[in-house]
Parts: C-alpha cells; structure tokens; sequence
C-alpha cells in the first residue's frame, strides 16, 4: 500500500472521506457567525447564479462553490455553538453557571 497516489483495486479511496470531513473540521477551526455567514452569503451566490453570467474573477471559484457551501454552513453553525460573532463572545443561550452571593470573582 502507497502513502500517495491512486488507490489500486480494492483499497479504500478517501476523497469520499475527505470531501465530507473537510468543511466539518474547518467549521470547528473557523467557527464564526459573522465570517461564516459572509461566506454563506459568497457561495450561494454562486451556487444560484447563471455560470455563464458569472465576472472572469469569479470563474475560479465555481468549481469549489459546493465544497465552499459546506465549509460555510459548518462555520456559521459551530459560530453558533461557540457564542461567537466576528470574534465578539455573545450570551445567546444564556450561562448555566449562577455566581454566589458575597463572592468577589
């Protein structure tokens, strides 16, 4: 078995792992309301709009739109697990901790 290269017959090929992993692990790195649900707002942009009408700058970008999709669902999603919008620490859920009275921190 190779470390690189194509899968020969009867091994697993992981870019069927790899394409579902990927944008989940970024969403927990990038977890951000804010970033996240600009890219959200970038990607179904492209993913709803003519690919013939699409600027030459743009172009590039088709070809990950989906994978971009992904990434972007998991980061607004994990931004909303972490209480985190553009780096800001918001109480949206509220804290299950109750300070106790007379303490001092």
């Amino acid at each position: 078995m190779v470390t690189y290269g194509t899968p020969n017959y009867q091994e697993v090929n992981p870019t069927i792992f790899n394409i579902v992993t990927f944008p989940f692990l970024f969403g927990i790195m990038f977890g951000d309301i804010g970033h996240g649900s600009l890219l959200l707002m970038f990607s179904l942009y492209l993913c709803f709009k003519d690919a013939n009408k699409i600027n030459s700058y743009l172009k590039p970008f088709l070809k990950v739109r989906y994978m971009l999709l992904m990434m972007s669902f998991f980061a607004t999603y994990c931004g909303f697990i972490y209480n985190d919008m553009m780096s800001i620490p918001l109480n949206i859920f509220g804290s299950c901790y109750v300070k106790k009275p007379g303490s001092t921190t």
